[in-house]
């Protein structure tokens, strides 16, 4: 029988390896983080020298924390930190796993996360029918549905979400519980978080009058909205482009990048007006040199204000009206004497080629229009339009051809049924305290060759009744 092999001996043994420059095996024990160095990879894992008597084996499926192709993130040479799983397998090897030596720090990592509200960045490793998988600092997370932003499952059994293994998305701890080995992240949490961070930080740098460029986000039939690296601003419709005639749907894309010109910045409502247009004022430089001040030219009215109206031009420009060139009177508001669509004559009164704007004025602009063939009630508005007109705005001409057939037969009516009022008497008689005894018919007001014509039709058509009674 052989004897045992004693005490001294094993030390002697140690002192001779040690003499000989090789260390002593090391003794491994179950979850134990030890470090190593990568041996070799192939596609069933790694296998990593910790200093054993055996190799150190680290299958795939324990380095999910490395990413979704963790394998190409390691070379031989590289150094690891490794927990002991089992510190000898059937097959003789050490089993480890990366994904368990980085858990143990990442657990505290996630939990100060947590409570910090802190965002950050983690890679997409796998997905399931319920959402994406992501490994952060060696721990298994779930990313559910609702919480992924822009992902959704097909109609036709196809899943986008596994389009987004190996992204890099930006996270938020929403949910952290050790004991059920349950984290739970957002995207969409951590996204609005952010956005609200560089909506803050945009806002303080945004001046008016800038040009940036942005993003196109959504598209809609009021206008488009715009990233600017972090908050949207929103382009109207009327400032896509010199011509109000586009279609958004048409003309732009989703992710198109585009120079805006910003208009106006409301840090109160945090809301950002922005104009396409505007950042190519070339555009307009082109489209106003057929124009000079003192033509006369037809225009349709795109919207009324309190101070006036705004009126497009062939071309197409706009330019505005103001209340006190509609008139030649005190008017309470500019729906007294125009509509929005009424197609009018309009004198150029300014060009203003610094700020892009246009002084129009319809009270100059109706001795030339008469001329022209365009007719009017007492009250200043359109009654009939010439061929120009109608050629220059068909569309908006044969709407108009309800409004102008009222308006004539209006018209008609005033000047063939006036309104008597009241005599005031004689100025001595308020101061007798007498009242007036009679009424009288008020002085003809002023008519337009359109409305004596019609008066006269209607005079001679009631003659020609009462010689046939």
């Amino acid at each position: 029988m052989t004897n045992p092999t004693t005490e001294p001996e094993i030390m002697d043994m140690a002192l001779l390896l040690e003499t000989a420059g090789i260390s002593e095996p090391r003794t491994l024990r179950r979850g134990e983080v030890v470090e190593g160095h990568v041996m070799r990879t192939d596609r069933d894992g790694i296998l990593v020298d910790i200093g054993s008597k055996s190799e150190g084996v680290v299958p795939t499926n324990e380095m999910h924390s490395l990413g979704a192709d963790p394998l190409s993130k390691l070379q031989p040479g590289d150094a690891v930190l490794v927990f002991v799983v089992q510190p000898e397998t059937e097959e003789g090897q050490v089993l480890l796993s990366i994904d368990r030596a980085r858990g143990e720090q990442g657990w505290r990592v996630l939990q100060e996360r947590f409570e910090s509200g802190e965002i950050f960045e983690a890679e997409v490793t796998g997905f399931n029918k319920g959402g994406l998988l992501a490994n952060v600092e060696g721990v298994n997370a779930f990313i559910p549905m609702s919480q992924v932003v822009g992902a959704k499952p097909g109609a036709d059994a196809s899943n986008p979400l596994s389009a987004q293994v190996g992204r890099q998305l930006r996270l938020k701890v929403i949910e952290i519980n050790r004991r059920r080995n349950r984290v739970i992240l957002s995207e969409r949490a951590a996204l609005q978080e952010y956005r609200a961070e560089q909506k803050e930080r945009l806002l303080d740098e945004l001046a008016e009058g800038e040009v940036r460029t942005g993003t196109i986000t959504s598209i809609r039939n009021f206008g488009v909205f715009v990233d600017l690296g972090g908050a949207d601003g929103l382009v109207h419709l009327s400032e896509l482009s010199w011509d109000r005639n586009v279609n958004p749907e048409e003309m732009f894309r989703v992710g198109q990048q585009v120079q805006v010109y910003v208009m106006r910045v409301d840090r109160e409502t945090k809301k950002i007006a922005l104009s396409i247009r505007r950042a190519a004022p070339e555009q307009w430089e082109q489209l106003i040199t057929r124009y000079q001040v003192g033509d006369v030219v037809p225009g349709v009215i795109t919207k009324l204000v309190a101070f006036g109206a705004f009126a497009r031009l062939p071309g197409p420009v706009e330019g505005l009206v103001h209340v006190s060139e509609l008139v030649d009177r005190r008017i309470a508001h500019p729906q007294e004497v125009v509509e929005e669509g009424d197609v009018v004559p309009l004198k150029i009164v300014r060009i203003e080629h610094d700020r892009h704007r246009l002084g129009l004025s319809l009270n100059e602009a109706r001795g030339e229009g008469e001329l022209k063939g365009w007719q009017f009630d007492q009250n200043g508005r359109v009654l009939a339009l010439p061929e120009e007109a109608t050629e220059a705005f068909p569309n908006e001409s044969g709407a108009m051809d309800a409004r102008l057939e009222g308006r004539r037969a209006e018209a008609a009516r005033i000047a063939a049924s006036p309104a008597p009022v009241a005599d005031r008497g004689e100025p001595g008689d308020r101061d007798r305290g007498e009242a007036p005894q009679r009424m009288r018919e008020p002085e003809a007001a002023p008519m337009t060759a359109m409305a004596a014509a019609m008066a006269q039709a209607q005079a001679e058509l009631e003659a020609r009744e009462s010689s046939d009674s």
